[in-house]
């Protein structure tokens, strides 16, 4: 087990010659990314269906065989100062999602994977993303990989997880969310961000305004996207993917694999690596929502 709390909150560049797997040495780390000529088109990219739990739709079954699980972080092609960041947080051991995506989202590979929170997603995508995106710089209004997520109180999580890493390999953040000033989110735009972690709908205002543009975006992850559909964001979360570089990788990760998260899977996700923590504990069909409407006088 994790012996810290920052290894809650935690990406493939293929190259033409179909070479699926990580690079080595510094070029692995600072190479742009190519397309590739060997996977499956996005549209096409499943092989035979398993069975889901009632509710599910059925999971894709990866036609490229994954790599195995790691025991340690240090059995995973990281960047030293990744490995030493971990190292200095007193995070060793992975958490499983962690031990069986990152050595496949680490070499390129498209991944689905869903866990709860507290599951140690950030991480498991986090750590692959920066890993394959260290070494670059990106250009004003031109970010080199995307993070979406549904709320701006998660976006804050994430980016508060992802700073000390990412500032290990000398990575700049940006955190474009509703609710804030957009004009100071797109000057850090303006001033060059490898890794933007954003709301759908801030970003498209900003993408809208001229401040933005992803098609320099080799690496993509939806983080809770079953909430995003949820929220009606799917319009949103689909334009912003049909944005990014269409030979990109994408990670996809959910609590559940319901509502309009199978539409994402078809169509984004390449011959995707798939895990589940905890499949069977599916979302909560008993609960209830109330609203309570309180003038301001009342409130305490």
């Amino acid at each position: 087990m994790n012996r810290t709390r920052t290894n809650d909150r935690f990406a493939r560049t293929r190259t033409r010659a179909g070479n699926s797997g990580a690079q080595r040495g510094g070029s692995r780390f600072g190479s742009a990314p190519s397309g590739r000529s060997g996977a499956p088109s996005r549209a096409k990219g499943y092989g035979r269906q398993q069975t889901a739990p009632q509710g599910e739709f059925a999971l894709p079954t990866t036609i490229t065989p994954a790599l195995p699980p790691v025991e340690a972080f240090a059995d995973l092609a990281l960047p030293t100062p990744l490995l030493a960041e971990l190292g200095h947080a007193g995070v060793t051991v992975p958490f499983p999602i962690q031990a069986a995506t990152l050595p496949n989202s680490v070499a390129g590979r498209d991944v689905l994977g869903r866990g709860r929170t507290g599951s140690g997603k950030t991480l498991a995508f986090g750590l692959a993303l920066l890993a394959r995106t260290a070494g670059r710089r990106a250009e004003p209004r031109l970010p080199l990989a995307l993070v979406l997520v549904p709320t701006r109180e998660l976006a804050q999580q994430v980016t508060d997880a992802l700073i000390p890493y990412a500032r290990s390999v000398r990575l700049r953040l940006a955190t474009v969310v509703g609710g804030m000033p957009i004009g100071r989110q797109a000057s850090a735009l303006r001033g060059g961000a490898e890794v933007v972690v954003a709301t759908p709908g801030r970003l498209k205002d900003l993408i809208d305004r001229g401040e933005c543009s992803l098609d320099q975006v080799a690496i993509t992850v939806l983080d809770e996207a079953d909430q995003m559909a949820d929220m009606g964001f799917m319009p949103q979360v689909t334009a912003l993917l049909d944005q990014v570089r269409p030979e990109g990788q994408r990670m996809l990760f959910s609590a559940t694999l319901d509502r309009n998260v199978d539409l994402l899977v078809r169509r984004y996700l390449t011959d995707p690596v798939v895990h589940s923590v905890d499949p069977s504990a599916g979302a909560v069909t008993t609960m209830e929502h109330h609203v309570l409407h309180v003038h301001g006088a009342d409130k305490q």
